[in-house]
């Protein structure tokens, strides 16, 4: 990407009505816009993150066998009326909005009964099971108060991931496939090493279910574990029953906040069994399909990953869901020639940046720093005197002069 041809600007301040520190950055580095509280758009380079969160998360799903699928965002109000929850009483987060022929729809806060509904017409035998689903797609939620930049909001995108089982015990192997996947998803998102797998409410699904919380300082929820994190608790079910349950006793336990990045529910026959969700055994028998379902909020990740890595200078991406790798910082008639000639070369291969902006140096070095990319690369009429580039990490500092040559070969 060439920034002299971007319509985005980076903002030198951050926009007086954003408190939080993820939406300020992306704002000023020109990765999203906001549209009023709770909503965000996603500029080229927000969607590129976006898009690479994505492919992580799919490339570990498909590898446990689960189908990508697409779900659509409207709702037909009978599926939810069946589960009783289409009432505004027993789910407050409901958007519905009236048809003009008449009739209400609503806008997806969650897919559980359209994607039952629908699987009653794929699964009917016990040669169908088991199957997992899964999707992205943008959910809707009429939040009272949108808070914390991205990390919650009305409007967000959704990895949701659907398990279909013949009994309990094959259920059991699909969690604990998924279970792996999301430390592996974690671990590639630049997260994982503070990441972890905490007890919390089973709500009417099960005595308790799973969710991921990452430790960090602008989390929304309380959470203890004890000295190795093996144990971690969501304060939600912190009861001397679920200390007897595990083994650990409350002096053991630290207190900390935590930004909860997905979870995982054992929803049993919640859902299969309004709905009619059924299969015939091998005995010819009707038996109701056992459920789980597994999210992960691809936006709210997006959001937790500023946090976490964010410094006073900007943003600073983990590699692998970087938006571009270099960015080359041209200077100098002959700098920039050079500059212009590596990326016409290797510039979409490699994924870089060309700052070929009419621009003084140090506005181009304050947004090479902003946008977070993971290598500064500086070519120059003086780095050319010698036949070489300077590289910078952005992640540490750390500074190296390379030949030319060298810094050709590793592209």
């Amino acid at each position: 990407m060439r920034l002299s041809k971007t319509f985005v600007k980076t903002l030198r301040e951050a926009p007086k009505d954003e408190t939080a520190k993820n939406a300020q950055l992306l704002i000023r580095a020109g990765y999203i816009h906001k549209e009023m509280a709770g909503v965000y758009d996603y500029l080229p380079m927000g969607l590129r993150v976006i898009e690479k969160i994505k492919q992580v998360i799919r490339e570990e799903l498909n590898a446990i066998g689960a189908e990508e699928m697409q779900l659509t965002a409207l709702q037909n109000p009978e599926p939810w009326k069946k589960t009783d929850r289409w009432d505004d009483q027993k789910m407050d987060v409901w958007f519905k909005t009236e048809l003009a022929a008449g009739g209400e729809l609503g806008l997806a806060p969650t897919h559980e009964e359209p994607l039952t509904n629908m699987m009653r017409d794929y699964i009917s035998s016990y040669r169908d099971l088991p199957a997992l689903v899964y999707q992205f797609q943008t959910k809707f939620r009429n939040e009272l108060r949108a808070k914390s930049g991205i990390l919650r909001t009305r409007e967000f995108l959704m990895k949701d991931l659907y398990s279909f089982a013949a009994d309990e015990e094959t259920h059991k192997k699909i969690y604990a496939a998924v279970e792996g996947a999301y430390a592996k998803i974690y671990e590639r998102l630049g997260i994982g090493d503070d990441t972890y797998e905490t007890f919390a409410s089973g709500g009417v699904f099960s005595k308790y279910s799973h969710e991921y919380q990452t430790l960090l300082p602008v989390g929304e929820d309380t959470v203890y574990y004890n000295g190795d994190k093996s144990v971690v608790l969501n304060k939600e079910v912190l009861n001397d029953e679920i200390l007897s349950d595990l083994g650990v006793k409350r002096e053991e336990l630290t207190e900390d906040t935590g930004a909860e990045v997905g979870n995982i529910f054992t929803l049993k026959y919640k859902y299969s069994e309004p709905l009619g969700l059924k299969y015939q055994t091998r005995d010819g028998e009707q038996q109701t399909v056992f459920m789980g379902c597994y999210g992960i909020g691809v936006s709210r990740v997006f959001g937790v990953i500023v946090e976490k890595y964010a410094d006073d200078k900007g943003l600073v991406w983990p590699k692998e869901i970087a938006p571009y790798q270099y960015y080359i910082l041209a200077m100098g008639e002959k700098g920039t020639e050079k500059a212009v000639e590596i990326y016409d070369k290797f510039g979409m291969k490699d994924e870089m940046i060309l700052d070929d902006r009419d621009a003084r140096f140090g506005e181009k070095m304050s947004d090479a720093e902003l946008l977070g990319i993971p290598y500064r690369v500086i070519i120059s009429d003086r780095t050319l005197e010698t036949g070489e580039v300077e590289i910078t990490e952005r992640a540490t500092g750390k500074t190296e002069r390379i030949s030319i040559d060298k810094f050709v070969e590793t592209l």
